[in-house]
């Protein structure tokens, strides 16, 4: 009976690593999971944010700074927003103004102003993993809205 126990001593230390490698892996990739949705959330809140902007900064617009709001204004304006682990010079932000009521053209108040944020986001986790390449996910998010002033 002694001998046996002598010959599986260690065994459980072997045991543990080879189920805590497995654990922490897991770990990980839910953190990365969770780092992904809000990275999502996140670029998608910029656009609305972005559309916002521009619908008070129409031709009409007197009172605020940036009045009719051009491309480079909203793309500055959403970079601003960054927060969090998210870099602000990789944001980006394109705006269009795709539809207009008739006898309406450009910013006009009833025009429509279309605002795309994308944002790369780079998973962690598989930077530890020998051999493995790691992607760039590009995250987009569209938001449109009716021009007001």
């Amino acid at each position: 009976m002694r001998n046996a126990r002598k010959s599986e001593r260690g065994a459980s230390l072997a045991e543990t690593a080879i189920v805590m490698a497995v654990v922490l892996a897991l770990v990980f990739a839910i953190m990365d999971f969770g780092r992904a949705m809000y990275t999502y959330a996140f670029v998608a809140q910029l656009a609305r944010e972005g559309a916002r902007w521009a619908i008070v900064r129409g031709v009409q617009c007197t009172q605020l700074d940036h009045c009719n709001a051009a491309q480079t204004d909203i793309q500055a304006y959403v970079q601003t927003l960054s927060e969090g682990a998210t870099n602000p010079n990789s944001i980006t932000a394109s705006a269009t103004w795709p539809a207009c009521p008739a006898g309406l053209s450009g910013k006009q108040p009833g025009c429509v102003v279309s605002v795309t944020v994308t944002y790369p986001f780079e998973f962690l986790a598989i930077k530890f993993i020998p051999g493995m390449q790691n992607p760039l996910m590009t995250m987009s998010s569209t938001s449109q809205m009716v021009i007001s002033q």
